[in-house]
């Protein structure tokens, strides 16, 4: 037989689990309530008023405001440069190439070949006007290139350090700008953080402002064939990433007393060494992919002494086809001239001696006279030859 088992007391009585943790949490809340309210804690001697420690966190608070605005301007630009991103992914599924729609698909601005910007300073007015009366059409010619062409054309330059009603600098530039409507006034201080920031400002600007398939930075010495350009740039227009220019790679400055000494020699190995592959400054391309990138990313993006070789670093990296033109880095007269007679005419012309055209305000228009595209662009000319 089995053994009988043992017989156990019924336990007593027990309060529900539930009831018990509602009565714990409710005592708790009401203990809180009675310390706040009838217990004041002692500061110590050494310890700021309240009041102190409320202006505290309020200028802790003004200390991190640029902070979260940066941190706020990355989101957005990332997510716009994602974004962007995104929609050429899906026309090229589709089998549409990315620059080959006539409106962009987000926000059907018409789409367009290419946006230039000339980088000047307040000191080169005569150096613009020499570019107007030269190859840069004005009036309704302007106008025109940009329906008819898919081309704009503008004039980049910043703010000046102290803007105001009673700034001669700003009044100026205003009556420049309002009897041209050729300038693109950047959100910057002018000579500040050196030209690398500016073209940054200056992609920031013109991606908010125009869509194009390309964006191409020139300084305001060179001249510049807009016809010729285009064709350049029109053949690589299917592709999402190209960096368009005359690539070159020169040795690195380690002497402090060299006008391009590189601060940043160590960077590039042992002496001697020579910098990576990159687009001579005087005139460059890139399409509306690298130029959201740079957008995005441009509060970490390393800054070169060099502006050229800080533009050719921040595509280090990337899967960026790097396209040798040689055509956007010709001499001065007689060079151009031979080159067109020779069936390959120029997009740019300068001298290197001086890095862009030689007393440019005076010259410009014998460089122009000389080597302009003449029949073999059908676009509007600020000038007959």
């Amino acid at each position: 037989m089995a053994a009988a088992r043992p017989h156990h007391r019924a336990p007593p009585g027990r309060v529900p689990t539930r009831c018990v943790a509602a009565l714990c949490a409710a005592c708790f809340l009401l203990g809180v309530c009675v310390v706040n309210r009838y217990w004041a804690v002692p500061e110590p001697p050494d310890c700021p008023s309240k009041a102190n420690s409320g202006r505290s966190r309020a200028v802790l608070s003004q200390a991190q405001t640029r902070e979260v605005i940066i941190a706020l301007d990355r989101t957005i630009s990332d997510i716009e440069m994602r974004l962007a991103a995104a929609r050429a992914a899906q026309m090229r599924n589709q089998g549409v190439s990315p620059s080959d729609s006539a409106a962009d698909q987000g926000n059907m601005r018409p789409r367009l070949l290419f946006v230039m910007g000339i980088m000047t300073t307040f000191d080169n007015r005569r150096r613009r006007d020499s570019i107007r009366k030269t190859w840069m059409p004005q009036g309704e010619r302007l106008r025109m290139l940009e329906k008819d062409k898919g081309i704009v054309t503008r004039f980049v330059i910043g703010r000046s350090a102290n803007p105001g009603p009673d700034s001669e600098v700003e009044r100026a530039m205003d009556a420049e700008e309002k009897e041209y409507n050729d300038i693109l006034r950047l959100n910057h201080v002018e000579g500040q953080d050196g030209l690398p920031l500016k073209i940054q400002m200056f992609l920031s600007s013109a991606l908010s402002t125009w869509d194009a398939d390309f964006y191409v930075k020139v300084d305001d010495d060179v001249h510049v064939n807009i016809g010729i350009t285009r064709s350049i740039l029109a053949r690589h227009r299917s592709k999402p990433r190209v960096y368009i220019g005359c690539m070159k790679s020169g040795p690195v400055i380690a002497n402090n007393e060299s006008k391009y000494y590189e601060p940043d020699h160590w960077k590039f190995g042992t002496a001697g060494n020579n910098y990576f592959r990159h687009a001579t400054r005087q005139l460059y391309a890139i399409t509306r992919d690298l130029a959201t990138y740079i957008s995005a990313n441009k509060h970490i993006l390393h800054k070169y002494t060099n502006e050229d070789v800080s533009f050719g670093s921040w595509l280090i990296g990337l899967d960026v086809e790097h396209v040798d033109e040689r055509s956007l880095c010709c001499g001065i007269p007689p060079d151009c001239e031979w080159k067109a007679q020779a069936g390959n005419p120029c997009g740019a012309s300068f001298d290197w001696n001086c890095s862009g055209v030689c007393n440019p305000a005076e010259r410009m228009e014998e460089v122009h006279r000389r080597c302009w595209e003449h029949r073999e662009a059908a676009l509007p000319q600020a000038q007959e030859s």
